[in-house]
């Protein structure tokens, strides 16, 4: 049997670098070397797998429980009419792509048997550490066996770990028929950092009543709240002159852009909220005196508030075509996902369970909003109720990115007692 850390290992050594300018689906074909290889890794292990064109793992355990029944789906009716002679279908869900933020080719982790509560040296790039004084939750983990970049890529926790953790709870269950469970499913997608990750997900054909992303960050992250998100982009049309004979003429792009920008309010940028404040991120600029584009993320818990944030980009685009005409500034905006709590909230019983879940694991939990989106967001808005889980690791989506191993072992036991809650 394989232990977690070195299936981790195995897997944040492929490339899975997810590309948001791609149309494809899933937008990088490198992303089908790990997931081809984890259809191969269940089937080997006796799960009923598959892989579709789309590059979605979905794989089958059935239940090994007597005098039950769960077959087909429950349709999301909630725990107090589910009956003793019905046990759920329950999922577990993780992504296999690294963000497109910093390389995940050629990632060397480093492994700190007993970490003792100093910096870390990141080997990859001299002069470059992880310390606590910059990051101080490391000091959570004195003690524990630590995996972090060399520096000079992502490490790809999120979500290998995710993975890893799911692959050694599917290890455990396969190979060990005492334990007794009702029907399982396990999901592996593609493209969730790039806001596709289950865009042609079958929940139909993925059959479970309730699911769980293992996408969290530290141990103990139990999550079921995220923002609502939008995109917001905005071609500033200007006016080029010669700079000497521009007075009252030119109209220059990039100062709108910038005038624009600071229309915006200031204390509505992600560099100052936190928990439940939503903001306006400013993440691309391009352009020139003639022509340019401005590209906003936004994001807020409270549906109204999100409503209102939209309406103050246009509004400001609107005053921006007032001061320097019609046409000036043409805004774009386009919801991208919506607050999961609506639909999870409806059957609170899975939360329950990941809360007694953890407990028998040693785990206080710590129920928070996720100031970021996740796959699990889009699969509870498509009847599919599906909270997230910590998966364990910290600072993600970048060279500081680490990872106690205990945490990956934790997760994983989790997942084992989340299956053990729904089969008593």
């Amino acid at each position: 049997m394989e232990n977690i850390l070195d299936r981790f290992l195995r897997y944040v050594a492929i490339d899975t670098q997810s590309d948001d300018s791609s149309e494809s689906q899933p937008s990088t074909a490198k992303q089908l070397n790990l997931l081809s290889l984890l259809c191969k890794e269940l089937q080997e292990m006796g799960v009923e797998a598959s892989l579709d064109e789309y590059g979605y793992v979905m794989g089958r355990i059935p239940s090994n429980l007597e005098g039950v029944s769960s077959d087909g789906p429950l349709g999301c009716i909630p725990s107090a009419t589910e009956g003793k002679d019905r046990v759920p279908t329950v999922g577990f869900i993780a992504h296999v792509d690294t963000a497109p933020d910093a390389s995940g080719a050629n990632v060397k982790p480093q492994i700190i048997n007993e970490y003792d509560g100093g910096d870390i040296a990141l080997s990859g790039v001299p002069g470059l550490f992880l310390r606590p004084s910059e990051f101080p939750e490391m000091l959570n983990y004195v003690g524990q066996k630590l995996v972090t970049t060399d520096g000079t890529t992502l490490l790809g926790a999120d979500d290998k770990a995710g993975v890893a953790e799911i692959m050694d709870a599917v290890q455990y269950i396969m190979t060990h028929p005492e334990f007794k469970h009702g029907e399982l499913r396990i999901g592996f997608t593609p493209d969730e950092e790039i806001g596709r990750g289950v865009v042609k997900f079958d929940v139909e054909k993925f059959g479970a009543d309730y699911a769980y992303t293992m996408d969290g960050g530290e141990v103990g992250e139990l999550e079921f709240e995220n923002f609502n998100a939008a995109s917001a982009s905005v071609r500033i049309q200007g006016c080029n002159v010669h700079p000497g004979y521009a007075k009252g003429k030119m109209r220059n792009a990039l100062q709108i852009g910038m005038e624009l920008s600071s229309l915006l309010p200031s204390w509505q940028r992600p560099e100052h909220t936190e928990g439940y404040e939503g903001f306006f991120h400013l993440i691309g600029m391009k352009g020139s005196v003639e022509e340019a584009e401005m590209t906003w993320i936004i994001r807020d818990h409270d549906r109204a508030r999100f409503e209102q944030k939209k309406e103050t980009i246009l509004r400001c685009c609107e005053f921006i075509n007032g001061k320097y005409g019609e046409g000036t500034a043409s805004p774009t905006v386009r919801d991208q996902y919506y607050n999961m709590r609506e639909m999870v909230e409806p059957h609170y019983h899975i939360i329950d369970k990941a809360v007694k879940a953890m407990e028998m694991a040693g785990i206080k939990p710590k129920i928070q909003p996720i100031r970021g989106g996740t796959d699990g967001a889009n699969l509870s808005f498509r009847n599919l109720p599906c909270p997230n889980i910590f998966a364990g690791g910290l600072n993600f989506h970048g060279k500081m990115e680490f990872l106690p191993v205990p945490s990956m072992e934790k997760a994983s036991q989790v997942i084992l007692n989340i299956i053990s809650e729904y089969a008593r």
